[in-house]
């Protein structure tokens, strides 16, 4: 269980931020923006929680909200992963490191098939909108989206390692957070579709 009884700790007064590992690396460290717009992901689900709350979502079908906490409580895991770094000689741990499973990603893939499969078919590109909630998973998708760029160049790092499993979890979760947008939107009735050089 994590127990955090001090909020600042002034470790991080000259730039540096701590692992979990124990070692230091500079704020602006590749891995550290990784698992930072992951962390920001997660803060946009927040905002897409609370509007499911106030808002409601499809009277039948999948619990959204509980897809939602789901993927906050993957998005730790990944962010325990990627704060964790595993290296090509490490010892078998005491206590081996939170990782993101194989499993993990199936469920996503499960959820997208579930939603996608009650969806009308696109016949454009989607502008982010049609309400708040889809808003809000629109934005959640492209800075996952971010965060997985950063993951994959960090993954180029010859001296670094990022699971298969984790590029393809946080892959398939902007392709789920796309689905969802589409789901709230009357089941993709409200989508609001791009129109090629409507305005030239």
């Amino acid at each position: 269980m994590v127990k955090l009884n001090k909020i600042y700790t002034r470790t991080g007064d000259k730039g540096t931020t701590g692992l979990a590992s124990g070692d230091r690396v500079a704020k602006h460290n590749i891995r550290i923006a990784a698992y930072g717009t992951v962390d920001e992901t997660n803060a946009i689900l927040g905002l897409v929680m609370v509007a499911l709350e106030r808002e409601g979502t499809v009277a039948e079908g999948p619990d959204l909200q509980a897809i939602t906490l789901r993927i906050q409580n993957d998005l730790f895991d990944l962010g325990a992963d990627l704060a964790t770094p595993e290296k090509p000689d490490d010892k078998e741990p005491e206590y081996p490191p939170l990782r993101i499973t194989p499993a993990q990603v199936e469920r996503l893939e499960t959820e997208i098939d579930t939603l996608n499969g009650e969806l009308q078919p696109l016949r454009s590109f989607v502008l982010p909108g049609g309400n708040a909630i889809a808003a809000y998973l629109h934005l959640a998708r492209t800075v996952s989206r971010r965060a997985e760029r950063h993951m994959v160049e960090l993954s180029e790092d010859e001296n670094e390692i990022v699971s298969e499993a984790a590029l393809q979890y946080i892959n398939r979760l902007s392709d789920l957070l796309f689905v969802m947008s589409r789901y709230v939107n009357d089941k993709g009735l409200s989508d609001v579709l791009w129109t090629p050089g409507e305005n030239r």
